[in-house]
């Protein structure tokens, strides 16, 4: 004789804990990966603040240097500015276009629309490579203004040259840090990367490039 089964009732009452609470279940990957999808608005706002406050300071140097120009002293000598600045120049240009290569490699893969982790971070390793290139040029340039005998103290323009390129170098070497910090965020086998992150560390990365043509131009208009 056929014995009839019935199959359990279907309920769609989550179990609950001990408490009456909903039991903590591990997130799924797709739920790792919009975690670390979300941009919260103070990450935002704060390197909108960092990026005005290292504008204002250089705007304080530019205006420094053309006060100091335009000073009766007449020890104001033009130098030549060295024709790697403009190689460096094109490597750092280069190095913003990688890291938006990067930006949405690493966004298809957060999403999971189709790019992988290592293209993801042979973007970003790219970029952090043509950085190194950069700050690897610009001592060159340092080196080639001291064969010529120019020096730190040797006279206004050779002061504000190191000066300059000097602090924007030292800019550079903390975007370099923040990518390193994406690039570390993003490795592990499940990514602790959140998009506010890498998304501070490309308009910081940006801005850098578009503070260096500026300032490439004030290098080779007033010195």
């Amino acid at each position: 004789m056929a014995t009839a089964i019935h199959e359990p009732p279907i309920t769609t009452e989550r179990p609950t804990g001990g408490n009456g609470s909903p039991p903590a279940f591990p997130p799924h990957e797709e739920s790792l990966r919009s975690v670390g999808d979300r941009s919260p608005e103070p990450a935002r706002t704060g390197i909108w603040i960092a990026l005005a406050a290292i504008a204002m300071s250089f705007a304080a140097f530019i205006s420094a240097l053309i006060v100091r120009q335009g000073s009766p002293a007449n020890d104001w000598q033009h130098i030549a500015i060295p024709g790697v600045l403009y190689f460096n120049t094109a490597i750092l240009i280069l190095s913003s276009l990688t890291l938006e290569v990067a930006r949405r490699q690493t966004a298809s893969f957060i999403r999971a629309q189709g790019a992988t982790r290592n293209q993801a971070l042979a973007w970003l390793v790219a970029t952090l490579g043509l950085g190194l290139f950069f700050v690897a040029g610009q001592y060159v340039a340092w080196l080639q203004l001291r064969s010529e005998g120019l020096y730190l103290a040797t006279n206004p323009n050779s002061s504000f040259f190191y000066l300059l390129t000097a602090v924007h170098a030292i800019h550079v070497l903390g975007g370099l840090g923040g990518l390193a910090r994406v690039i570390r965020r993003l490795a592990p086998a499940t990514p602790i990367l959140r998009k506010s992150t890498m998304d501070a560390t490309s308009y910081y990365w940006h801005f850098m490039g578009i503070l260096w043509i500026y300032l490439l131009f004030i290098l080779v208009l007033k010195l």
